[in-house]
């Protein structure tokens, strides 16, 4: 399966056209990459435009970006970021279980997109000091997420961007015939 943002294709310019066509009329927001760090600006006054920023040009940022934002409800996409926070690398228990419980279902909905385009996903526990064990249960954590959608069905703009990632990229999978497996986060 083809991995690296630079491969024809892989390009997050592309994710960019693609979340313009899917969601700027509709909810007013636009994919924008070349961020030191991720992002999400609600729009400064009623007819602006709110600002997903995502990592450089990175498209596995570019889609763990959407993911997030798919997510996130009518309040929370009028706050700065979500109105999340953000420990940096070297959280302690605590604060990596605090991360865990907002970031398993971003990760979940980013492992359909990367499906949806054909693209290798990475799960991240977004902390190289975390104990094998603890990231294999926020690894579960994922999988039963994704599972669940996949029976249940994907949120309403998630399930846009999926079938939307799915023609662009001419993979043609649904998003209730996947298959998801622990071993693949490993």
């Amino acid at each position: 399966m083809p991995a690296t943002a630079c491969e024809d294709g892989f390009r997050a310019r592309r994710l960019e056209q693609l979340f313009r066509d899917c969601f700027a009329a509709r909810w007013r927001t636009l994919l924008v990459g070349g961020a030191q760090e991720p992002f999400y600006q609600p729009a400064p006054h009623d007819d602006g435009f709110h600002l997903l920023h995502y990592r450089l040009d990175y498209f596995a940022s570019a889609l763990h970006e959407v993911a997030h934002w798919c997510i996130a409800g009518a309040e929370r996409r009028q706050l700065p970021d979500f109105g999340y926070w953000y420990e940096p690398d070297g959280r302690n228990a605590a604060q990596q279980r605090a991360f865990e419980a907002v970031e398993y279902k971003p990760q979940a909905l980013e492992w359909f997109f990367s499906r949806a385009c054909g693209y290798r996903f990475r799960l991240s526990s977004d902390n190289l000091a975390a104990p094998a064990d603890q990231n294999t249960a926020f690894a579960l954590r994922v999988l039963e997420q994704a599972r669940h959608w996949r029976d249940a069905g994907l949120p309403t703009r998630a399930g846009l961007f999926f079938a939307a990632l799915s023609e662009a990229f001419g993979t043609g999978v649904k998003a209730d015939a996947l298959a998801f497996e622990v071993e693949e986060l490993r």
